[in-house]
């Protein structure tokens, strides 16, 4: 994205948007939104929003009665619980129970949508990577596993298997994605027996955010031409990624998936 020439200058009628998570420091939303706000010449920016689970009713009342408040991106811990917040929502957040954006509409009413899934989909494609007929293992059931693996269960694959670290989730996620789209889709084992039989791995989990995590799943097994993909957005290269790299496996960074689905969020609410 093209560096604005000047500051973003904002007048006492600019509108505000924010990006809720807790923490806050690995979010890129308010970097790139206010950025494209600068570019655009609009009298608009985007703030982070660190809040607690248990203040996060609070928060989005408070956030309701802030009259030039519009939106906001969401991200972790905050989905599943914020979707529950939400007086309508949207095709994909109500088959996940998991929001990525919200807005307020002329009344105020909270509407809310989940892009996760989509954004991950277009950045692969737009990154010259292909789905067809490919065996796809995805770690995590989270708000984002639930968006991307509903996204994925819509393309051709081979098969998607899920593996969480607990199994009940793993199992109630593969149940509903079969129910959605027929498609071949199956919970198993964390981590699986086999890995070799996997064309790509994503990562959905919140594992590689902080160092000293631990990596999402070993890479011991993994087939040489096997892609490595991560939705963590920052650190852009993650423990797991590098490790990754270093078994020279090819890798899919996080960014793409907020890069590619910024204009859907960005027109859900009203940001441009």
């Amino acid at each position: 994205m093209t560096r604005p020439e000047k500051p973003l200058q904002l007048s006492g009628a600019a509108r505000i948007y924010g990006t809720l998570a807790h923490p806050s420091d690995h979010v890129r939303a308010p970097t790139l939104f206010t950025a494209k706000f600068a570019e655009l010449g609009l009298d608009k920016v985007m703030i982070p929003i660190d809040v607690r689970a248990e203040d996060l009713t609070g928060m989005i009342e408070a956030l309701r009665r802030q009259e030039n408040f519009e939106g906001a991106a969401v991200t972790i811990p905050h989905k599943i619980e914020l979707a529950k917040l939400c007086d309508e929502l949207g095709e994909t957040a109500q088959l996940t129970g998991a929001v990525n954006a919200i807005m307020f509409d002329p009344d105020r009413r909270l509407l809310g949508d989940n892009f996760d899934g989509k954004g991950f989909v277009a950045g692969l494609y737009g990154e010259g990577f292909s789905l067809q007929d490919k065996k796809i293992l995805m770690v995590g059931a989270g708000g984002a596993a639930r968006a991307v693996g509903l996204a994925l269960a819509k393309e051709p694959l081979a098969g998607l298997d899920i593996c969480n670290r607990s199994p009940d989730k793993a199992e109630w996620l593969a149940g509903r994605l079969v129910e959605v789209t027929g498609q071949n889709i199956a919970a198993v084992p964390n981590p699986p027996a086999e890995l070799g039989g996997y064309d790509m791995i994503v990562n959905t989990t919140s594992l590689g955010l902080h160092d000293g995590d631990a990596l999402p799943i070993g890479l011991d097994q993994v087939r040489a031409d096997c892609v490595i993909c991560d939705i963590i957005m920052i650190p852009e290269r993650t423990a797991w990624m590098q490790a990754a790299e270093a078994r020279g496996l090819t890798v899919h960074a996080g960014r793409h998936m907020l890069s590619y689905q910024m204009d859907l969020i960005a027109e859900f609410i009203g940001a441009w």
